[in-house]
């Protein structure tokens, strides 16, 4: 009997099988590979919402708990996929710079947000009233965290490559069973992929469609990640990503003309040097409506566990959310109500 049987191996999914490997319990994966949104994410991992200069909930501790959980894995597989890179807030106005400011002294902010506005002149991009820089800032490069920690599974034969097949799975009080497989737990990490689940569809995960471009602009020259408006995140090789949209009707993880419009169309008021759009990705986020995750124990079954809706922050949220859930089933206390799943109740 193994201890864990995971369903998912995207962000979710690998953050719960660290997090069960870290602690000396055995897991299976089971994915196909069919939702993709952590894949063609930024990755980008930033403690304040910029839209708004505020702080998500324990976002101190999830960066905190993030950086040496992702150096572990680093470490182990011998990759490197933490991209340490300051994040610039071009300002728009006098306004922005005295809303920094104001965002700036508020205890909770003040760690993140640097008080000297920064001039820096880059090529190819205006900002006559400065840039405001958050500190603690990179991203994940989750194409190669994904496909390296995939791989190391496969090698270690503790991943399945097929598409789960919810009539095969049987429930008993204290394990479950799957095709030859017995666990004492499931877990689902499937992200938007919950619609399909019998067990979790009637959770409210709406899911967000999001695009961004992938543009080659050698005279661009950005050593930093600028967001305004969108973002522009420089990955090397004169690349960026430029991104992204934010689409709640249409739930295909294909790309549109009209994302590629929106995102040129605001790329173009912020940089005046040329470029090729050389790559257009989308992908369906797993949001929920009031943006927390979705975490815990379904009401019916002890031994069924849900790890989804991280949303846009998911290279934050899944490491610490994975240990919520873990100590959750080890303890058998349930999860803090604003993630717990069982605040909705539709079961």
């Amino acid at each position: 009997m193994t201890d864990y049987l995971i369903i998912g191996g995207n962000l979710a999914g690998i953050a719960f099988a660290e997090t069960a490997l870290q602690n000396n319990k055995s897991f299976i994966v089971v994915s196909d590979e069919s939702q993709n949104s952590s894949l063609v994410a930024a990755g980008i991992y930033n403690p304040v919402i910029l839209k708004r200069f505020s702080l998500p909930q324990d976002a101190h501790e999830h960066l905190a708990y993030m950086k040496p959980f992702y150096k572990n894995i680093a470490g182990r597989l011998g990759v490197h996929f933490d991209i340490e890179i300051p994040i610039y807030r071009r300002f728009a106005s006098v306004e922005e710079q005295n809303l920094w400011f104001e965002a700036a002294d508020k205890p909770k902010l003040t760690p993140f947000l640097d008080t000297n506005i920064k001039h820096e002149k880059f090529t190819g991009i205006d900002a006559a009233f400065g840039y405001g820089r958050v500190k603690e800032t990179g991203y994940i490069d989750t194409n190669i965290l994904i496909t390296s920690y995939r791989a190391y599974l496969k090698q270690s034969n503790l991943l399945r490559h097929e598409t789960f097949q919810y009539n095969l799975l049987e429930v008993f009080n204290d394990h479950i069973t799957y095709k030859d497989i017995t666990a004492k737990h499931i877990i689902f990490a499937e992200g938007f992929g919950i619609h399909q689940n019998p067990y979790f569809k009637k959770l409210p995960l709406d899911g967000t469609k999001g695009e961004l471009l992938i543009i080659h602009a050698p005279d661009l020259q950005l050593p930093v990640g600028v967001n305004a408006g969108v973002f522009i995140l420089p990955i090397g090789n004169d690349l960026y990503k430029v991104g992204a949209t934010y689409e709640w009707d249409d739930k295909t993880a294909t790309p549109t003309a009209a994302g590629k419009a929106e995102l040129t169309e605001k790329l173009d008021e912020i940089i005046t040097c040329p470029y090729e759009v050389v790559n257009h990705l989308a992908g369906i986020r797993p949001t929920v409506k009031d943006r927390k995750a979705l975490v815990g124990t379904h009401p019916q079954y002890k031994n069924m566990h849900l790890l989804n809706g991280l949303g846009t922050r998911g290279v934050m949220l899944g490491p610490y959310m994975a240990k919520e859930l873990f100590e959750s089933i080890a303890t058998g206390v349930p999860v803090k109500r604003e993630i717990n799943l069982n605040r909705f109740k539709v079961f």
